[in-house]
């Protein structure tokens, strides 16, 4: 028993070994839903023939190079051919697009304004105003490219003095107020409506996502505005 499970972990280890070197480059930089999957199937491979009585080493290793040279024609051919790139890496999605969220490329990708939020403070973006492109990467990460008022540049550079910095509050998310986050700015509905009224918007339900910024003012995306024709 201790013999099999000895040779079983060490030619699995060596097997792993020449897998990672061949295709493990794609399965650790660039991971996709599909190479996750891949990799965790690979360890269970392994994992499970190792303990497995009945299995002898020569299926072991025939189990593993099978699954890796599957690993390695999808890698070729994503390489050779666009539509099995497509296929199986998946494509970017633009969920802003010229300062406007997509809400239906939200849908797509089972993502709501909180996941959109939560990405782009990861990404050092705490207002959707900022924003002038945004793209969901197939291996889930966000890529932006910001409005020109907001691409950095140094208070040094423009030998400016410092000035206070504010952090952005959602005030209304999915055509909901955030009473808390109102009181923390210390503000009521009233207020908030009159401030929806000067940018035409009549109803609190009828805003997707609204956002305070002092200093800034109020941002606000209508529900009207949230797909691209």
């Amino acid at each position: 028993m201790i013999l099999s499970i000895t040779l079983k972990l060490i030619i699995g280890f060596f097997v792993l070994f020449l897998l990672i070197r061949i295709v493990g480059k794609k399965l650790i930089n660039q991971i996709t839903p599909f190479t996750f999957i891949a990799a965790i199937v690979l360890s269970e491979l392994l994992g499970n023939a190792v303990y497995q009585k009945n299995t002898a080493i020569l299926h072991v290793l025939y189990t593993m190079v099978l699954w890796g040279g599957l690993l390695f024609a999808v890698e070729y051919l994503s390489q050779k051919f666009l539509p099995f790139r497509h296929a199986f890496d998946g494509k970017p999605s633009m969920v802003i697009r010229n300062g406007k969220i997509d809400f239906d490329q939200l849908k797509n990708n089972r993502m709501n304004i909180n996941q959109l939020q939560s990405l782009l403070r990861q990404s050092e973006v705490f207002s959707i105003r900022e924003v002038a492109y945004a793209f969901i990467e197939p291996n889930g990460a966000i890529s932006i490219l910001k409005k020109s008022p907001y691409q950095k540049t140094t208070l040094q550079d423009l030998n400016l003095p410092p000035h206070s910095v504010y952090l952005p509050v959602t005030l209304i998310r999915d055509g909901e107020l955030l009473h808390a986050n109102l009181q923390e700015i210390e503000k009521d509905k009233e207020w908030l409506k009159n401030q929806l009224e000067r940018q035409g918007i009549a109803n609190i339900e009828t805003v997707l996502f609204a956002e305070w910024l002092e200093n800034d003012g109020l941002f606000v995306i209508p529900y009207e505005q949230h797909s691209v024709k």
